[in-house]
Formats: structure tokens, C-alpha cells, sequence
């Protein structure tokens, strides 16, 4: 396996909880785990960027300077992260950016210094999976309620909490060469559970909630529809 050089993170549903057109710094709460996350990856030296659609500039929901004050909200609950690579477009306007595209991949892996094959893409649905194999990078999926099931099988990798997915990325083991699809007929979906230390770091309330939660997110999963509309 190549070495991570950068984990690159989805942020609504991924890094922060998911506030549709979020342009409150008031609204944003990191989900259980960010901050041991974050904190691991700064004790291996390994930078953090935010890769993340954001259509309500589009839409005219959310302007730039709203969004620049929930990112600055987050850095300083979170980061400092190394950079930020967005989409303000909307999904009909057809440009590069908008994941699945790679191009949020490669530019954020670029300023970190780092080969797409070196970079983790963590995410909570299948764009920001094709958008890391369109890259030619690793990816990681956390399901969340609206992850599709179908998802979940061509997932790479599957981690059910962001801190098993950042020491997931770190430590491995990984099934094929990045940018391989899983799924029937393909490499073998990797599916990481939590370890005694992870659990240990959520705490005994978000340990036991997540872990109460966990069969009823995959339910919820397998008959989801409604998709995240950033």
C-alpha cells in the first residue's frame, strides 16, 4: 500500500452535521469523533483538507462570506485544516468540479503536496467515493441514514464513525490499488469496526449511541431516497 500523505474530507454529514445550506456558524456541530479525529491525524503529521459541494451559493441560498464564516467556524473548532477545495455550482450547471468530478480531489491534493494515490478520500455517499477513484485515490464511506445501500456494496472501504475511518486511513489494511471499485464481480468491500480505543475516545453516551444506532442507519439506508442537497 502506498503511504497516506493527506486525508481529504467530505464536510456535511462527513466532518460536520449536516445543516442543508448551512451559512450559521452558529448551526455547526462536529459529529462525534471529529476532534479525536483531527488531533490523530496532527499527531501522525499528516495534513487535513475539506473537499465539499456547496450548490447554495448557486441557488442563492448561502452567499461567500456566509460560507466563509461557517469554514472559519469550523477551523476553530476542528482545524486549523491545510486548505479548502469547493464547488459553488449547482448539479445542472455542468462544470468540473461538482463531485463525482475529481477535480476537488486533485486540486486539494496538489496543495497538500501529495499524489492522488497518497491521498484518503472520507465521505458519507457514493459521489465523494467516485469522486475519489476518479482521482486515483483511496476512499472511505461512512454511512449516514441517506447513503444508499447500493453505496454502501461498491464502497472500497466502509468505517462506521469518523475516527475509525482516520485510523482506518492510516494504519489499513487496504484491499487493491486505489481507485479500484468494490462491489459484485470486483475487490471485496473492506469494512473497518471500531477498535477498544476508538470507543474508548467517543466516550461510554456516543459510543453506546452510535453502536445503538448503527442497525437502524443501515435500515434507513437500504430505503433512503432523499440525497444530501448540497
Amino acid at each position: 500500500m502506498t503511504a497516506v500523505r493527506a486525508v481529504l474530507l467530505d464536510r456535511d454529514g462527513t466532518l460536520v452535521e449536516d445543516v442543508p445550506y448551512n451559512g450559521d456558524p452558529a448551526l455547526v456541530r462536529p459529529v462525534p469523533g471529529a476532534a479525536e479525529a483531527m488531533a490523530l491525524l496532527r499527531s501522525r503529521g499528516v495534513p487535513a483538507a475539506v473537499v465539499t459541494n456547496q450548490s447554495g451559493i448557486a441557488r442563492g441560498l448561502i452567499g461567500w462570506d456566509d460560507m466563509g464564516r461557517v469554514h472559519a467556524r469550523i477551523d476553530e473548532l476542528l482545524g486549523p485544516f491545510h486548505a479548502w477545495a469547493v464547488c459553488p455550482h449547482g448539479p445542472d450547471d455542468g462544470c468540473a468540479c461538482r463531485k463525482p468530478a475529481p477535480a476537488l480531489v486533485l486540486d486539494a491534493a496538489r496543495r497538500l503536496g501529495a499524489a492522488p494515490a497518497e491521498c484518503v478520500v472520507i465521505g458519507d455517499i457514493g459521489s465523494d467515493m467516485d469522486a475519489a477513484r476518479a482521482a486515483g485515490a483511496r476512499g472511505i464511506l461512512i454511512p449516514t441514514p441517506i447513503t444508499l445501500a447500493e453505496e454502501v456494496r461498491e464502497a472500497p472501504a466502509v468505517a462506521p464513525d469518523l475516527l475509525t475511518a482516520v485510523r482506518a486511513a492510516l494504519d489499513g489494511p487496504w484491499p487493491g490499488p486505489a481507485g479500484e471499485r468494490a462491489g459484485e464481480g470486483r475487490a471485496p468491500v473492506r469494512t473497518f469496526a471500531p477498535t477498544a480505543r476508538t470507543a474508548q475516545a467517543l466516550g461510554p453516551t456516543r459510543a453506546s449511541a452510535r453502536t445503538a444506532s448503527r442497525a437502524s442507519t443501515r435500515t434507513a439506508a437500504r430505503t433512503a431516497t432523499v440525497r444530501r442537497p448540497s
